[in-house]
């Protein structure tokens, strides 16, 4: 069974930065994508980043010049790096792979449990 771990997150000001890290686990063939997207209070979940297995990222509007996301093939991991954080990126932000279990299977998105971040002004 495939799970996403996620670690990080926790409350900073504005300014600081915050990590989150995101492992897969479990019968996984490939992951073509793990990204991170987030959910405010009242608003929709939406994307953050994601990266793609050549190591391309995408980012939203918000955030790029702020956040950096990487990840290690070998460890199936993912990181999110959130530098000069602003109290409207308080959110829970979930893990997100699309992956493919054996190499006939289409691929599937699983998530993470999510983690909270909170940034004070």
């Amino acid at each position: 069974q495939v799970q996403l771990v996620e670690s990080g997150g926790g409350s900073v000001q504005a300014g600081g930065s915050l990590r989150l890290s995101c492992t897969a686990s479990g019968s996984i063939w490939s992951i073509p994508t793990m990204g991170w997207y987030r959910q405010a209070p009242g608003k929709e979940r939406e994307l953050v980043a994601d990266i793609i297995s050549d190591d391309t990222p995408t980012y939203s509007d918000s955030v790029k010049g702020r956040f950096i996301i990487t990840r290690e093939n070998a460890k199936k991991t993912v990181t999110l790096q959130m530098n000069n954080l602003k109290p409207e990126d308080t959110a829970v932000y979930y893990c997100n792979a699309k992956l493919r279990e054996t190499w006939r299977r289409a691929l599937e998105t699983y998530w993470g449990q999510g983690t909270q971040v909170t940034v004070s002004s």
